[in-house]
Formats: C-alpha cells, sequence, structure tokens
C-alpha cells in the first residue's frame, strides 16, 4: 500500500518511491499539506515541516495559547473568512446569507484502485494494484455538509489526481459558489509558470513568466476549454530545463469553464488552484443532494519539462483513452474540406477518394455539407438528414462505394450548433441558448444547442445515430465551431441558472458516451474550430483531437511543440494540406509539411488529383513511412522535444522506442541563413553504449533512404551530429527540413 497513515501524528504520506505527498489533520481539525515533492523516506513524523509562527495582524483559528493561522498555514482545501484572507477553494452561500464554512476531519479510508466519476471523465486502472486511493471525509456541522477529498497515487507514475464530493444532509438548502477540485501549497515562490496559450489558429504557445506577489491565472468562461488558455498550468524552478529541474505540473480533465489560478502573499507563499470556474457556477443543493467536481492530474518531475510531459503522455495514452482505439495506430486519412468546402457530389467524392486510394490512404472522411440545404455556413446546422441533391444514394450509398474502392468511410459533423436557418430551429426555436430579451450573439451564422437539457441531447442522439446505424462510418469528426453567448436555458427554473454551463458539459459527454457505447469501433476526433476543446476531458471519450485549422507546416512546429507539454502525439490531428496555405497563405515544401505531420496522427487536406506527378510520388512515399513508422511514433515510442521554436529559428524533436533500438528525429528551420555557422543537432532518449545505424529519409520524389553512418548513442547524444546546410538548401531552405531514422546495430 502506497499510503501511509500515522495515527499518532494524523499524517497521511503518499508516496510510490518517486513522490512523496504529505499531509495532516491539524488541531482545528482542518487539513494541511506537509510536504509534495521527491520521494521522502517515511517515518514516525513530519511535524517539523509543519510551519506556524505569530505574526502581527494575523488571526488565529483556536483559542489561545494557539498560533495557528490559516493566513500563514499550507491547507489542502482553503475557505475565507476564518482568518484566511486568500483566494478559497470553496464558497457555500447558506440560507441566512452567510459564506462562512469550517470542514474538518471526520473520517478517512484508504483502499486499492480508483473510483470512477462518471459521468464525468477521469483517469482510471484497469488492475486495483495499479494504485491506491485516500478519501479524507470532512463535515461543516453548522450547515450539515459533508466534503470528500479523494487522492489517487499511482504505481508506476509521478502522477497524484484530486477531485472533491460535497453532500448535504442539512434541512436548508445551500449554494455552492466555488467548489474547486484542488487546492496546492508551497512555503516559497521560487517558481516560474507555464502555460499555453493562444487564439484560433495558434493554439497552445508556450508561455513563461516569473511568479511574483499577487494572482497569476488562466480561465476560460467560454463554454469549452477554449484556444485561449488550455487548463494546464506548471509550476518550474527557474533552473528547470527540458531536461533537469522540478516541476510541478497541473491538468484539468475538463472540457468547460475552468479556473487555474497561481497566488503569492507577501510572505512568499504560493497557492495553485484549479477548477471549475466560478463565475457562471452556482450550484443548490437540497438535503440528500452531491456535487461532484472534475480531476486533476498533478504530476512531478524532478528530471525537467519532458519527464512531465512523457508522464502525462503515458498516463492519458493508457489511462484517461479508452475503448478499442486506445492501444490501435490511426489510419491515414483524406479529409475533403480544403479540397472542394460545401462545393461537392457524389462523383466528385469519389474521384478525390480513388485518388487516395490510390496514394495507399486508408480512410476518407467527408467534411461539412453532406446534410439539410447545408450549402454554406449560413443554413442546416441541426438537419442531420442527408442532402440527397447532392448525394442521390444518401451517406449509405456513398459509404458503401467507398469502402468498395478499399478505404474505410468518414464523416464530420457539428451536433452541439444550430443555424436558424433549419427545420429544427423553426421547430425548436427555444432549444437555442440565450437570454429572454436578448440579443442573441451569433458566430459563424449559427448558434448553440441547450444540451444542458435532456430532450435536446436526445433529439440529436436519434437523428445521428439513425445515419451511422445505415451507413458504414468507421470514423467521425465531432466539431464545434463557436462558444457560447448570452447562457441561459430556456428549459431551467432561476435557480436551475448557475448550474447551466456545467450541465452543458455534462450533456455534452453524455452523447460521446452513447454514441461511443452503441458505435464502439468507431473512431472519433473532437474538434472545435480546430483546437478550442483540445481537453484530457474530450480524450477520454475521442482518442484524437484535430490540433488547429491551421495546417501550416511553420506554425505547425509551434503549435504541436506546445500541444506536446501534455499531450500525447497519438492525440494530435495532423495532416498535409494544399498551398498556398488556406489559413497564412504561406507556401512551404511538402516534404517539409509531411516531416511535421509524422508526429501526430497523419493524413491530407487537399485534392490529390492536383498534385503533380512528382509531388503524388511524394505523397505515396509519405504514406508508406507512416505505415512502417506509426507503431514507433503513436504507440510505442517516448517523446523528447530537442529544439524550442519559441525561442529561435529552428524546431527539432525525436521519438525513440521504449527499448531504445529505434528512434525517428526531424529538424526543422523557418528562414534560411546565408554563410550560416555549423550545425548541430544532440538527440536524446538513446541508449549511450549501443551502436545506431543512421539513415537519412529526404522525402524528395524519387529519392531512397540513403545510410549517413553509424554512431553510439553517447555521441549522439552529448556531442550531437551536424545537420547539413547544404541539404536544407537543396530542400528549399526557407521551411525545409530533414528527418533520420535510428536503428540499433548488432555489435
Amino acid at each position: 500500500m502506497s499510503i501511509i497513515f500515522h495515527e499518532k501524528t494524523k499524517e497521511f504520506h503518499l508516496t510510490n518511491g518517486e513522490i512523496s505527498y504529505i499531509i495532516e489533520v491539524m488541531e482545528n481539525g482542518q487539513i494541511g499539506q506537509l510536504y509534495y515533492g521527491k520521494a521522502l523516506r517515511d517515518r514516525d513524523s513530519f511535524q517539523e515541516l509543519h510551519e506556524e509562527k505569530m505574526r502581527s495582524l494575523m488571526s488565529i483559528s483556536l483559542p489561545e495559547p494557539s498560533s495557528l493561522s490559516m493566513e500563514f498555514t499550507r491547507q489542502e482545501y482553503p475557505s475565507y473568512g476564518t482568518g484566511d484572507y486568500r483566494m478559497p477553494a470553496v464558497t457555500i452561500q447558506q440560507k441566512n446569507g452567510s459564506r462562512i464554512c469550517n470542514f474538518t476531519y471526520n473520517s478517512h479510508e484508504i483502499f486499492s484502485g480508483k473510483k470512477s466519476l462518471a459521468p464525468l471523465p477521469s483517469t482510471y486502472v484497469e488492475q486495483e494494484d495499479e494504485a491506491d486511493t485516500l478519501e479524507i471525509s470532512l463535515c461543516d456541522q453548522l450547515t450539515e455538509t459533508d466534503l470528500i477529498l479523494s487522492y489517487t497515487i499511482y504505481r508506476d507514475y509521478p502522477v497524484i489526481t484530486r477531485n472533491a464530493r460535497f453532500f448535504h444532509r442539512g434541512k436548508e438548502a445551500i449554494i455552492l459558489d466555488r467548489a474547486l477540485s484542488a487546492s496546492v501549497e508551497f512555503s516559497d515562490m521560487n517558481f516560474e509558470m507555464v502555460h499555453l496559450a493562444g487564439a484560433w489558429s495558434r493554439e497552445r504557445y508556450v508561455k513563461t513568466r516569473k511568479l511574483e506577489m499577487g494572482i497569476q491565472s488562466i480561465q476560460s468562461l467560454r463554454g469549452a476549454s477554449s484556444s485561449e488558455h488550455n487548463p494546464f498550468l506548471a509550476l518550474k524552478r527557474p533552473d528547470a530545463s527540458e531536461k533537469q529541474g522540478e516541476v510541478y505540473g497541473f491538468s484539468f480533465v475538463y472540457s468547460g469553464n475552468f479556473l487555474a489560478q497561481v497566488e503569492v502573499n507577501t510572505h512568499e507563499m504560493t497557492r495553485v488552484t484549479m477548477g471549475i470556474h466560478p463565475e457562471m457556477f452556482s450550484w443548490e443543493l437540497h438535503a440528500g443532494e452531491s456535487f461532484q467536481t472534475p480531476e486533476v492530474v498533478m504530476v512531478y518531475s524532478h528530471q525537467g519539462l519532458n519527464q512531465m510531459s512523457q508522464t502525462y503522455h503515458g498516463l492519458y495514452r493508457k489511462r484517461l483513452v479508452r475503448g478499442e482505439w486506445r492501444d490501435k495506430v490511426r489510419p491515414v486519412l483524406l479529409n475533403n474540406w480544403e479540397a472542394t468546402y460545401f462545393d461537392f457530389n457524389e462523383e466528385s467524392i469519389l474521384k478525390i477518394a480513388g485518388k487516395a486510394k490510390e496514394a495507399g490512404a486508408e480512410l476518407f472522411v467527408l467534411d461539412d455539407g453532406w446534410f439539410g440545404a447545408r450549402n454554406d455556413d449560413y443554413r442546416g446546422l441541426g438537419d442531420w438528414y442527408v442532402n440527397l441533391e447532392k448525394l442521390p444514394n444518401g451517406i449509405k450509398g456513398l459509404s458503401e462505394k467507398v469502402e468498395a474502392l478499399g478505404l474505410k468511410f468518414g464523416l464530420w459533423v457539428e451536433l452541439e450548433m444550430v443555424n436558424k436557418d433549419s427545420d429544427l430551429y423553426r421547430k425548436h426555436p427555444d432549444w437555442v441558448i440565450g437570454a429572454p430579451g436578448r440579443f442573441e450573439s451569433h458566430s459563424r451564422h449559427q448558434h448553440v444547442l441547450d444540451f444542458s437539457r435532456k430532450e435536446v441531447v436526445d433529439a440529436i442522439y436519434e437523428m445521428i445515430s439513425k445515419i451511422i446505424r445505415e451507413s458504414k462510418i468507421s470514423y467521425i469528426k465531432w466539431d464545434m465551431n463557436r462558444y457560447i453567448t448570452e447562457p441561459f436555458s430556456r428549459g431551467g427554473s432561476p435557480t436551475d441558472q448557475g448550474k447551466m454551463m456545467h450541465r452543458y458539459i455534462l450533456g455534452v459527454y453524455d452523447l460521446y458516451t452513447r454514441l461511443t457505447t452503441e458505435f464502439p469501433h468507431i473512431l472519433f476526433e473532437s474538434c472545435s474550430s480546430g483546437g478550442a476543446r483540445f481537453d484530457p476531458g474530450m480524450l477520454a471519450f475521442a482518442p484524437q483531437t484535430w490540433t488547429s485549422d491551421d495546417t501550416d507546416a511553420g506554425e505547425r512546429m509551434k503549435i504541436q511543440y506546445g500541444t506536446s507539454y501534455v499531450y500525447p502525439l497519438v492525440s494530435m490531428g495532423s495532416h498535409v494540406s494544399a498551398v498556398p496555405n488556406h489559413q497564412v497563405y504561406r507556401k512551404t515544401p511538402i516534404a517539409t509539411r509531411a516531416d511535421v505531420a509524422y508526429f501526430g496522427t497523419f493524413g491530407y487536406e487537399l485534392d490529390l488529383n492536383l498534385l503533380t506527378d512528382e509531388e503524388f510520388s511524394q505523397v505515396k512515399a509519405q504514406i508508406a513511412f507512416m505505415k512502417k513508422y506509426r507503431e514507433l511514433i503513436q504507440i510505442d515510442g517516448d517523446f523528447y522535444r530537442l529544439v524550442n521554436p519559441f525561442e529561435g529559428n529552428d524546431t527539432a524533436w525525436m521519438v525513440v522506442s521504449q527499448d531504445k533500438k529505434e528512434a525517428v528525429a526531424a529538424f526543422y528551420q523557418r528562414m534560411n541563413k546565408v554563410n550560416a555557422s555549423w550545425l548541430r543537432l544532440k538527440m536524446e532518449g538513446l541508449e549511450p553504449h549501443t551502436l545506431y545505424e543512421i539513415t537519412y529519409v529526404s522525402g524528395l520524389a524519387n529519392e531512397e533512404p540513403v545510410a549517413v553512418g553509424r554512431y553510439f548513442g553517447d555521441e549522439l547524444m552529448y556531442a550531437g551530429m551536424v545537420i547539413d546546410r547544404d541539404e536544407l538548401n537543396r530542400k528549399g531552405g526557407d521551411f525545409s527540413s530533414v528527418l533520420y531514422t535510428l536503428k540499433a546495430v548488432e555489435q
């Protein structure tokens, strides 16, 4: 058992040999934090880690002579109003208007395994001995409300997961105004905060800032986790790098409004809180009712950012993603969107699909425009029946013809949205989210269906499941192309309005659960104008996400680099698209576009019929390469970031098999340099004493891979490999790349 309880000191020590997390029941009955970091040897008492001292102006939480103050004590789940003046994890409004609460220890339970949080997504175990769980039960006696703090520590990962659950027993109803999932405190502020920020087409840029006194936070109030701020942050020591130093990661398994906050007080104490954003959240609980918060996944690394990322990759790939596709390589696909947009018919689609099959693709995806009166983005959303003018044989007939070509068939949907010019809206105008008497903001000419209402989810499920049942569908791309405005449910009471945003996400999860349960063979890819809902909550239902609508190779270097801080390569939808690129109008070599897209799921967003013979031969070689190495890249390998695109002109990364016998490495440059200095690429993750044969894969037409030499792992990691700038020039200079495979040689 990796959770130890010391009865005498009322301390809990969670440890697995890599990390330790130590908490205590304090003298006032609340739960305090003693230590979080690299594993410590267990001992009878860690009370020397409890810091307590009289200070001017501080409020004492117990009768004299106690000097316990909540303002200067590291707490596990703090509240406001009893001497702690920092931002709390919980606020409860009572009938008399008071918001003061005091949760004190009642009991605890330690058990093997991990409980499901369904209908919320969460990480899981397959065997009970993979993890141990501690549940601490606390009670606020005045309101007769129980709080259960849950901690799970994994055996094989430096991971602790956190969540909180409220159960109300009192006769008078209470209102949860703030119910965050976790709070973690540190006694110093010597950290830098790392987070992933951006906007549409430049999602998840890496941002780093030094902590200062005050509040630093990221958030979403958009109804989705958002492309602006990903629900993740890390605290790293200033000397921490990719390879060394202390890093603490916090990732939120949720797809809606969130708050991730770091507060530093004027005594240099640091508090991290994470959970559902309290704005637009107000949850009334009557006697016998409960509320469950989503999960926070905390990762500790003493070997830098890359170890943190590899931990998230392994955990999310194996113990968050679930179902038939968890351990499968992903099919090479072609999507017709940038080839046709709305202008297609069955004949043109089959022509594109036929060329994809000739190139070696395995899956054809029909994007927007196949349903209702959908000839543009002004109309048709919500009418999930086939446009027979475009597709006279329906999705059933088209899917059968695509399968007859030797391809699997996939379909695009946007199930949460509706156009006002649609049969669905004309029949059910009250199903749109919007406040009575207020203008209903629109985006992309569409509105959001109220998925907080079961009847709305039921109706969409019936429509889309009928299409799926009668057709041969192997893949679904689930899009969501706008955020929520005027958040109000016409189907809810006044006291329900504070529940609407959370219930909306629960409705999305419900529909995903129904569809993935009925159609377990289908590969779902989530999408939200690209990467606006790339979060762990979505990965629990859809094992991959369209990383960004921006498919430009130069921009994708940054986007995929930042995404890799938390999310495994196999979760990143990454395609080769046409040039000039449809987002930034840039021309990049097709070899570079593929060299970037290999490090993800891989596919194409173009009409292969429009390529030259030389380009088409490159595509065939690219698909063959991906099929050969996708097991390594997507399933078996560990990912290493080598050169940071946010710090200079170049980018590099590599994937190494877990047995260290095989690897794929890529180097990219943005702008070419004249008469430039020597260039060496230092690799990572190799076995120092193993001899590797390196092969260069040019990606150019009619050029076979070329063996360039044999080198030991220590030389490749510590001295580095020379990158030939002449080869970068030969491949176009600007936005060129080089790709290498490594294979261990028997000595």
